[in-house]
């Protein structure tokens, strides 16, 4: 038997009608049997285009204000029955059930209510109940059904359409059944996820939006990024983003909103930790103080906003070799001089919610958790020692915690007058993070003398805060919890340093 089908009917029950009148037409024009529901069999007919209503294939009227239309097994058994199959085609003509060769629906906007802060009501309106159970049936029988699941496919399907004049081979079909599973399992896990609120340890995540990168973290491997970037960002300008571009961006974008609504404030990072970071009057004195703090690996970083750009910001940026700009936005004198890099990527980031949680694999499985929404804030603190910091040094000391929480463990940060002297990241043990920090701001002629120290977790020995003190640091923020803590304390009172603690250990690996 031939895999070649030809479209003679079609079942049309869509949500969205944009782009569905040339296929209509086109059906038309094939002589097309058009049978319809509702609002999509009135538009069709107000195109002047004849089409049987499904009440007169079922013998039911709509009911229940439309939730029930095309649930029927004069519809389900037009589309499910198999061509090659006597059986099948015998109790079509029993049962008196019309062939049904193409399915085209477009489900409800779930997603769309639920975004829109619709009540509970509207939202369960919002799930299709007909649409979803066409799309299977005809999907599961795609080597005699050609199936159409969202308004997204009218364009390609047209072309199908027109091509050979409504004659459709098994791969096409087949294809767009696999699109359609696309859409109903993506369909049911945001269902899912909408009622479940964390109630049920389910893990369902569904992304239909992809793009396809250059190549992963490195160009032998491949790459891919799953989600809407356009929702978060406006590309202004330059290449495509990379995979280590998307890193960093998103390490930028969180490290950032630690300082939302702040005094000017310019971060640079690099391999997804800041390099440089500074808040001023000014943002271009931020972005200026920023540079300061490691100009060496500044190179090819990825730079950060809190407030508009302006000229003599841009200006400054300009001088150097950066992959990325990302600015709430731009004023009109900036943008070209931030353009004159062809491949610079410009960005502006828009007001958006970003996830809850945070996923990655793990072995044969996913680790999930909560993002660590905890920003560490003056009444937080504990005062552990008899010396207590200053108004300045618990400013710094705050501004250094913001810094530790966003910057791979272990970690230790140098923050002075509201400014990165230098990080230890992403070491083995405490000590070297430390000695690592020491070393770089000593290497960039910062002076340490009555700089506050961050660290994202306890010190199990007082090693690290004699270190501290020896190289001139004043005041020291970390979360406690150390059986040993006193040690530390001891040393801070017989050496008059200040140590706060916040009981909220930062941890990011």
């Amino acid at each position: 038997m031939s895999t070649s089908k030809t479209i003679k009917s079609a079942l049309i029950s869509v949500f969205h009608k944009d782009g569905l009148e040339p296929i209509v037409k086109k059906l038309n024009q094939l002589n097309v049997t058009i049978y319809s529901t509702g609002g999509t069999e009135k538009f069709i007919k107000d195109l002047g285009i004849p089409v049987i209503p499904v009440e007169e294939v079922t013998s039911y009227p709509s009911i229940l204000g439309g939730r029930v239309k095309t649930l029927h097994p004069k519809v389900f058994g037009g589309i499910l029955n198999r061509q090659d199959h006597e059986g099948d085609i015998a109790q079509l003509e029993e049962f008196n059930i019309p062939q049904i060769d193409l399915v085209i629906v477009d489900l409800y906007p779930f997603e769309k209510t639920v975004a829109s802060g619709a009540t509970e009501e509207e939202i369960v309106e919002k799930i299709d109940i007909g649409g979803i159970s066409l799309i299977r049936a005809s999907a599961k029988n795609f080597k005699d059904t050609f199936t159409i699941s969202s308004m997204e496919q009218y364009s390609a399907f047209l072309d199908i359409l027109t091509a050979d004049n409504g004659v459709t081979s098994i791969a096409q079909r087949k294809k767009f059944a696999a699109k359609s599973f696309n859409i109903s399992s993506h369909y049911d896990t945001a269902i899912f996820n909408y009622f479940n609120a964390g109630e049920v340890p389910v893990l369902k995540v569904s992304e239909t939006k992809a793009q396809v990168l250059r190549y992963g973290e490195n160009p032998h491997q491949k790459g891919y990024f799953f989600g809407d970037l356009e929702a978060i960002f406006d590309k202004l300008h330059g290449k495509e983003l990379s995979y280590n571009n998307l890193l960093d961006v998103d390490a930028a974008v969180n490290l950032i909103a630690e300082f939302k609504g702040e005094a000017p404030t310019f971060a640079i990072l690099k391999h997804n930790n800041a390099c440089g970071f500074a808040q001023r009057n000014t943002i271009q004195q931020a972005y200026v103080d920023a540079l300061a703090g490691d100009p060496v690996s500044a190179f090819g970083g990825v730079l950060i906003s809190n407030m508009e750009i302006d000229a003599a910001t841009a200006t400054e940026i300009h001088k150097l070799f950066c992959e990325v700009v990302i600015a709430p936005s731009y004023s009109a004198a900036a943008l070209p001089i931030l353009q004159g890099k062809k491949n610079r990527i410009i960005l502006v980031q828009k007001e958006v919610v970003l996830p809850a949680t945070s996923i990655r694999t793990c072995l044969n499985g996913n680790l999930v958790q909560d993002k660590d929404r905890i920003t560490d804030t003056l009444k937080d603190l504990k005062y552990a020692t008899d010396t207590r910091p200053s108004e300045s040094e618990l400013e710094d000391l705050l501004f250094a915690s913001k810094l530790c929480k966003n910057t791979k463990s272990n970690t230790i940060i140098l923050v002075k007058n509201k400014q990165l002297l230098a990080g230890g990241t992403g070491q083995t043990s405490r000590v070297d993070a430390l000695n690592q920090a020491i070393e770089k701001a000593n290497s960039f002629k910062f002076d340490l003398n009555g700089c506050v120290m961050a660290s994202d977790a306890f010190f199990p020995f007082p090693d690290c805060v004699e270190i501290a003190d020896k190289a001139g640091i004043k005041s020291v923020i970390q979360p406690g919890g150390s059986i040993k803590d006193q040690l530390s304390i001891d040393y801070c009172n017989k050496n008059n340093l200040s140590m706060v603690m916040t009981g909220i250990r930062h941890f990011k690996h």
